[in-house]
C-alpha cells in the first residue's frame, strides 16, 4: 500500500470518531458549560450569557471577568442540591449491587450452557430492550401499586394479609432501576466469562480446589474487569436517571435528574441546572477515568 495511502487512511480513522465527538458531546458540553456561567435572568432565554459566538477569542478573554460563578456558589449553599446528589449516588449504588448479584449468575449460567443456546439465551436476556423503555417503566407501576398485581399475587398465595407499599418509595426506585438497566450488567459479565479458559479450572480441580474455591480463586478474580465494567455502565447513568424516580419513586424521593429538570423546566434557573450538570459530569470522570487506567495497566501487564 502506498505510504500516501496509508497516512490518509489513518487520517480519516481519527478524524472521524473525534469530530464524531466533538460535535456530539463537546459541543453541547460547551454550551452547557457557557449556560453554567451566566447570570440568571427572567427573559428568553432564561440568561444572560457572558460572552457570545460574535466576540471572537479576543473578545472572550476580554470579558474574562464577567463570568458568574453565582451558580456553582448556589450549589454549595443549596441543601437540596447536596442532598440530590448524595441520595442519587446512595439509590445508584444501592441498585448496581442488587443487579450485580443478580446479573453475575445470569451471566455465569449462559456462559456455562450449551453454546447451541447461548444465542437464545443473550437474547432473552436483552428481550426488555425490544420494547420502549417508558411503556417498561410504566408497566412496573401496574405491577408495584397498592392494587396491582405484585400485591394480588401475594395475597392471593397468603403471604400477606394487607398491600405492600412499595409503589412511590425508593424501593421502587432501586427496583425500576435494577430491572432497567440489568442488560449492561449481564453482557459485560457474560464477555468475560466466556472468554476464560476451562482448563484452569480443570487445573484448580487437580490441585484439590473444589467448586467454591475454584469460583472464589479462579472464575471470579478472571471476571472482574467485566463485573467492574458492567457496574460502572450501570452506576454512571443510573446517577443521572430522571424518568424511573419521576415515575416510580414519591414526593420524598430526591434525585439529582429531578431537581436539575425542576430548576431548568419549572424554576427557569438554566444557569443553576447547568452547574448542577457540570458538578454530576466531573464526579463521574473519576471513575471513568479509573477503569480506564486499570484497564490499561491490565493490558500492559
Amino acid at each position: 500500500m502506498p505510504r500516501g495511502g496509508l497516512t490518509r487512511g489513518r487520517l480519516s480513522a481519527l478524524v472521524i470518531p473525534y469530530g464524531w465527538l466533538a460535535l456530539f458531546f463537546l459541543a453541547p458540553l460547551a454550551l452547557v458549560l457557557k449556560i453554567s456561567l451566566s447570570k440568571s435572568i427572567i427573559a428568553q432565554p432564561p440568561y444572560e450569557p457572558a460572552f457570545g459566538a460574535s466576540d471572537g477569542l479576543a473578545g472572550w478573554f476580554e470579558k474574562a471577568r464577567a463570568f458568574s460563578v453565582a451558580a456553582y456558589r448556589g450549589l454549595g449553599e443549596d441543601p437540596l442540591y447536596l442532598e440530590s446528589y448524595l441520595s442519587s449516588l446512595a439509590i445508584a449504588g444501592v441498585s448496581t449491587l442488587f443487579a450485580l448479584l443478580i446479573a453475575y449468575p445470569l451471566a455465569l449460567a449462559i456462559a456455562r450452557s450449551d453454546p447451541r443456546r447461548r444465542s437464545l439465551l443473550i437474547a432473552l436476556a436483552v428481550a426488555p430492550f425490544w420494547t420502549s423503555f417508558l411503556i417498561r417503566v410504566y408497566a412496573w407501576i401496574a405491577i408495584l401499586k397498592d392494587e396491582g398485581f405484585l400485591n394480588h399475587a401475594l395475597m392471593a398465595i397468603g403471604l400477606i394479609d394487607a398491600p405492600l407499599t412499595i409503589y412511590a418509595t425508593n424501593v421502587a426506585v432501586v427496583i425500576g432501576i435494577v430491572y432497567s438497566y440489568l442488560p449492561f450488567v449481564v453482557l459485560p459479565i457474560y464477555n468475560s466469562l466466556e472468554k476464560q479458559d476451562a482448563a484452569l479450572r480443570e487445573a484448580a480441580a487437580d490441585l484439590g480446589a473444589g467448586p467454591l474455591a475454584t469460583f472464589w480463586k479462579v472464575t471470579l478474580p478472571l471476571s472482574l474487569p467485566g463485573v467492574i465494567a458492567g457496574a460502572l455502565l450501570m452506576f454512571i447513568p443510573a446517577v443521572g436517571e430522571f424518568v424511573i424516580p419521576d415515575l416510580l419513586g414519591g414526593s420524598d424521593t430526591i434525585m439529582i435528574g429531578r431537581t436539575m429538570w425542576n430548576d431548568f423546566f419549572e424554576n427557569r434557573d438554566w444557569p443553576a441546572a447547568s452547574a448542577g450538570a457540570i458538578v454530576l459530569l466531573i464526579l463521574l470522570v473519576g471513575p471513568i477515568i479509573w477503569f480506564e487506567r486499570r484497564q490499561t495497566k491490565g493490558q500492559g501487564a
